[in-house]
């Protein structure tokens, strides 16, 4: 049995969930890709098969545990315990802070944060003593807060904090946790869907490809356990920081 993965939050193809799950295939491992669109989950899969990977689209909520814990159920009785999971759910709404009530500011920590503790602790029940690695997506919100992001931004320093507590809890008996910053704008088709104009200003060096996240996710996995890194920051060579 080679091995499996899970990723939470895939969507459109061009997407960086996607290529994760495409990376993670193309490595030899069964993925579970779990996202709340089917026909987006079928597309990807459907992808990973063509390419001669395995792939298991599985339709969830990554805010409700039953969801989270049937990703899992699903992947270890078709591949086994997975040895990668990522968590790359997220929803970067922004809104002034005065009009925000209070499900908007709920519903983003819900599912940028929220849903990260329920992955975790799904994974970490499962996946130790054996080890593996647990990677989270981060963004530049989670290190700072700007409006009108500030909603966003409270949610993935959370999930900063849970990434770096579940670090040092996990990471002496073998589970390999790892936060990735993405400091800059993605380009995959939700920006070049709904922001052409910046896509255009930045241009194709000015954005973060996702194949290359993907590659940064899947060498993290393979560090050597002597040199593990908790956090990892990518941004474009003309990014400013």
């Amino acid at each position: 049995m080679a091995g499996s993965a899970v990723v939470i939050g895939v969507g459109a193809s061009n997407g960086l969930g996607a290529a994760l799950c495409r990376r993670f295939a193309k490595q030899g491992l069964h993925v579970a890709v779990g996202g709340r669109t089917r026909e987006k989950l079928e597309r990807v899969a459907e992808e990973i098969e063509a390419a001669g990977g395995r792939a298991t689209p599985v339709v969830m909520d990554a805010t409700v545990a039953e969801d989270v814990a049937r990703i899992f159920d699903r992947i270890s009785e078709d591949a086994g315990v997975p040895e990668l999971v990522a968590y790359n759910a997220g929803n970067n709404q922004m809104r002034p802070l005065l009009e925000m009530d209070d499900e908007f500011f709920e519903q983003v920590w819900r599912l940028c944060c929220f849903g990260g503790f329920l992955a975790g602790r799904e994974a970490a029940r499962r996946m130790l003593p054996g080890g593996g690695s647990l990677i989270f997506t981060g963004a530049t919100a989670s290190l700072r807060a700007r409006p009108p992001f500030t909603a966003f931004a409270s949610a993935k320093a959370a999930l900063r904090a849970l990434a770096h507590g579940m670090a040092r809890e996990f990471g002496p008996q073998g589970l390999h946790v790892g936060h990735v910053v993405i400091d800059g704008v993605i380009g995959g088709d939700l920006v070049r869907g709904r922001f052409p104009q910046l896509i255009e200003r930045l241009g194709e060096d000015g954005v973060l490809h996702i194949d290359a996240i993907a590659d940064a996710f899947w060498a993290l996995h393979t560090q050597d356990r002597t040199a593990w890194t908790l956090e990892l920051d990518l941004r474009p060579y003309k990014e400013t920081f």
